[in-house]
């Protein structure tokens, strides 16, 4: 960890130099206005301030209003160039503060608080930070001291373009960060609600001093902003940099590494503006259950007109069309809390549309669905073409993603855009199942089928051919009325937000499922023996046979020596020892309630250990201490 943390009263403070006086204009780390503030509430963030900051970071509007090394009375002029890389300095100061903010204060209190109250889950606080530890000790640990002796050293050695490539291996943290962010809001919202112990601790570090007042939701963006300020600030830098210097090759290598990270945060703060709109249009809805789904992108809404053939006249309606249905809805008349209640909506999935030509009616159309067909008439002939666009485009995307699914299921580790596309459809809709014949394995764990101890199952939720270790967990499917499937772990931990515990997965090992190898080290007796007679079927003629000490009551039978799971265990309690027939003295049986299994040693005298062993088994016997004697090779 690093020393003493600077103190920022913003999401971006910069450090003042000595003599200047503070800047006047604000930037988007600031606290923002009366206005912004009263509109994002306390647990959201308004879509003017995201709209905002989306503009400032692809302007380079959020820099400060100075240039560090100009102020009056300062000396000497410094070079352009490394003014930039004095405000990446002072950036990254205020950045790193903020990461401690979030690592070392919210995230470590919510955790200390879900240990000692148990009022929500440890694991959910782990899913809203996702890695912020990792970024926090790799900015403050490594690139921000390594940044500060590179200045410290400018004139010695003036470049930073050999410092931020170094950046560039850790910035898949950044990814990782940036596809968890929408969950991690969303579970932040959940649980601000659901618990008020969760909602205390946030309630009481935002209104400290070093939050400044603003919320955990515009802290949570900070590491999300970070890529495209890197990339704003780099690309001035090479700009100004003169054309024989010897910091230009590498500088420009690393502001093309930074280019491709930022995209990613860009996207995010897109997704964020949607969500934002997704939950007004939700309101304005009912917040009705079967309708409310954040995965859902809405295309176009607007008024239109029904055509009835009951009246003379047609009725106002509201369309409300997403990527994956279509909401006929009716203005209600006392518009308090929702705006409109939905009468009747149509799966995109099967929809079809086509203009209509009806002289009495002009500008009219077709939405024909599954669930209902309905006769529609725009305002203008703009108007009707823009909705029969909208909707075909629609129709089109629903289309190309089952064509997808089909190629995803017959190659299953095919392109991974296909999979990520699939994964979004989880518990929507109704997976098309792969068929057993198409797989030997579990499709999760890569372990062979077998008809007695490895049989197959599919996940509702995705449609894989899972064993049942992978699948024994369950799910409330959307498609299914929200009633608990038998899902794979992959599944339920998308669906769930749920993650199994260490411990919990050891618990549920099967029992076939001890190591061959730890079974040799640790056994009272263990040996190849060759499986005799039709009982083996085809996992004869010879086996790795072991009696573990730490259950020395059951026999193992693996198909090699190094296999981590048995494909057999016989419990020996109960059974009798025979030798076999008189041909062959090698060979012995194990016997019992018409169970009969034959095995043959390659030597008389391992016969006689592996019988005595198997005698001991048979009676119950169990050894005292790991000083007894064992019957191994």
């Amino acid at each position: 960890m690093t020393g003493a943390v600077p103190r920022v009263h913003g999401l971006e403070a910069g450090h003042q130099q000595p003599g200047c006086r503070a800047p006047t204009s604000a930037g988007p780390w600031e606290k923002p206005t009366v206005e912004e503030a009263l509109e994002s509430g306390s647990r959201t963030v308004s879509r003017r301030y995201l709209s905002s900051l989306k503009n400032k970071l692809s302007s380079g509007a959020w820099r400060k209003s100075y240039q560090p090394g100009t102020c009056p009375g300062s000396g000497t002029q410094e070079p352009e160039e490394k003014k930039i890389v004095l405000e990446l300095l002072e950036t990254e100061q205020a950045y790193v503060a903020r990461l401690h903010l979030l690592d070392q204060v919210f995230f470590q209190e919510l955790l200390k608080e879900a240990r000692s109250s148990k009022a929500f889950p440890e694991d959910v606080v782990r899913l809203i930070f996702s890695n912020i530890s990792s970024i926090y000790q790799f900015h403050s640990q490594f690139f921000l001291p390594e940044l500060q002796r590179r200045l410290d050293d400018w004139t010695t050695t003036p470049r930073i373009g050999d410092v931020i490539q170094k950046l560039a291996p850790f910035l898949k943290m950044y990814s990782e960060y940036v596809k968890n962010f929408e969950r991690a809001i969303e579970l932040l919202a959940t649980w601000t609600d659901k618990s008020p112990p969760f909602q205390e601790v946030i309630t009481r570090i935002q209104s400290s001093e070093a939050s400044a007042s603003l919320t955990l939701q515009h802290h949570m963006l900070e590491p999300v902003q970070r890529i495209p300020r890197y990339e704003l600030l780099l690309k001035e830098y090479v700009q100004k940099l003169p054309g024989q210097a010897p910091d230009l090759a590498d500088a420009q290598k690393a502001l093309d590494m930074i280019f491709s990270a930022a995209q990613h945060s860009n996207a995010a703060i897109t997704e964020m503006e949607r969500l934002q709109e997704l939950w007004d249009v939700y309101q304005r809805l009912g917040l009705e259950d079967d309708i409310v789904d954040p995965s859902n992108t809405l295309l176009r809404e607007g008024p239109v007109l029904k055509i009835s053939f009951r009246r003379s006249g047609p009725m106002e309606r509201y369309l409300f069309l997403f990527n994956n249905m279509l909401l006929y809805c009716v203005p209600r008349v006392i518009q308090v809390g929702a705006h409109f209640q939905v009468r009747t909506r149509i799966d995109v999935a099967g929809m079809k549309v086509r203009e209509l030509t009806d002289a009495e009616f002009p500008h009219s159309f077709l939405v024909s669905g599954k669930q209902r067909t309905l006769e529609l008439r725009a305002r203008s002939q703009e108007e009707m073409i823009s909705w029969l666009q909208a909707c075909q485009a629609a129709i089109d995307q629903i289309e190309k993603r089952n064509e997808t699914f089909k190629a995803a299921v017959q190659s299953p580790e095919g392109d991974p855009q296909e999979q990520e596309l699939q994964s979004m459809e989880l518990g929507l809709r109704a997976p098309q199942w792969v068929r057993d014949k198409m797989v030997t394995m579990c499709m999760r764990c890569q372990e062979p089928f077998n008809a007695l101890t490895r049989r197959r199952h599919h996940c509702r939720a995705c449609g894989y051919v899972v064993c049942a270790r992978c699948s024994d967990y369950r799910a409330e499917l959307k498609y299914d009325a929200n009633r608990p499937n038998r899902v794979c772990l992959d599944c339920y931990t998308f669906l769930t937000g749920n993650v199994l515990p260490e411990e919990k997965e050891d618990k549920r090992r099967g029992i076939l499922e001890k190591g061959a190898v730890a079974g040799s080290e640790q056994s009272l007796i263990c040996s190849f023996l060759q499986l005799l007679g039709d009982k083996w079927g085809k996992s004869g003629p010879r086996g790795w046979c072991v009696i573990p000490r730490d259950d020395p009551l059951v026999l193992y039978v693996y198909a090699a020596p190094q296999d981590m799971r048995a494909h057999t265990s016989i419990p020996l309690l109960g059974y009798q020892v025979t030798t076999g027939p008189q041909a062959d003295p090698r060979v012995f049986q194990l016997q019992q309630s018409g169970q009969l299994y034959t095995f043959k040693a390659e030597s008389e005298e391992l016969k006689g250990r592996w019988v005595k062993a198997m005698e001991r088994a048979a009676s119950g016997w169990i050894p005292g201490g790991p000083n007894d004697k064992d019957l191994s090779d």
